[in-house]
């Protein structure tokens, strides 16, 4: 299958990263949000990404003018026509799934549809989606402009023609693909939960800081610790990985979500993106 053409649904932080590395890529490219004002927020930070990128001379002035005439912002959804398609909306599999069957029904018969879930079960969206042989899990990681690894992610329904694709798509995106089977927090985030777990509990049982935490593990070899990271992440994204991990995983004890966390997020602290997580960021 050969692809021209990528639309990518949800213009937060990952979204506007995916459609910015798809661009760079050389992809005509689409972003697509209902939010007038997440929408234009992401073409301004993409715009300064790329003069930040150009400056560092990491890409070229022709480069940086390139890849914003591949790139296109709509809130209308009868413009997403593309070869391939990967959401990166709220959480929510319903809506994931009503995403999907009404672009299924606007685009052409070999279309891809790809989520970026990093929690959720692929199998249950492709489960309710009108073409489930054409659904596949592509899990990237934040920032999307940097980060090499991409999970696919199979079902039972995916075809074999999906796979291969998407697959070679990854690496036409200078992305490294790893292929794996759905399964709660696929591999990454599977492996990653007793890292910041673990982290949240020495701190609640009070054996020791948020800053020594990470202090140590960064002198360990970890480029980030635990904390800084999480808030870089977001605090609701990350404590909504490890609840549905946990519950997926039938709720053992080791995976048990921190309540320090989880206050967190009921009290709007969520990290860099607002300003204040377990540290404060100006």
């Amino acid at each position: 299958m050969e692809i021209n053409s990528i639309c990518v649904c949800g213009a937060g932080t990952m979204g506007r990263g995916i459609a910015q590395a798809a661009a760079q890529a050389g992809f005509a490219t689409t972003l697509f949000e209902l939010n007038a004002t997440v929408l234009e927020n992401a073409r301004t930070g993409i715009e300064k990404s790329l003069e930040q990128l150009t400056a560092k001379g990491k890409i070229t002035a022709e480069q940086s003018t390139h890849t914003r005439q591949l790139i296109s912002y709509t809130d209308d959804i009868h413009s997403c026509l593309a070869d391939v398609f990967i959401e990166a909306i709220v959480e929510k599999a319903a809506a994931k799934i009503s995403l999907f069957n009404q672009l299924a029904e606007l685009n052409h018969g070999d279309a891809i549809f790809a989520s970026n879930t990093s929690s959720l079960s692929v199998t249950e969206i492709a489960n309710g989606v009108l073409h489930p042989e054409r659904v596949i899990g592509m899990h990237f990681f934040n920032p999307a402009t940097l980060m090499k690894l991409v999970e696919v992610v199979n079902t039972p329904y995916t075809n074999e023609t999906t796979t291969a694709a998407v697959m070679q798509l990854v690496r036409l995106l200078n992305k490294v693909p790893v292929l794996c089977q759905d399964s709660p927090g696929f591999i990454v985030n599977r492996v990653a939960r007793p890292f910041y777990i673990e982290s949240l509990r020495l701190v609640e049982e009070g054996d020791t800081t948020i800053e020594q935490a990470d202090r140590l593990l960064e002198s360990a070899g970890f480029k980030m610790g635990p904390f800084k990271l999480m808030d870089l992440i977001g605090h609701d994204i990350n404590y909504a990985v490890s609840s549905s991990v946990w519950e997926q995983l039938g709720q053992p004890e080791r995976l048990r979500p921190s309540p320090l966390q989880e206050e967190k997020v009921k009290s709007g602290k969520l990290g860099k993106k607002t300003g204040e997580g377990f540290y404060r960021y100006e």
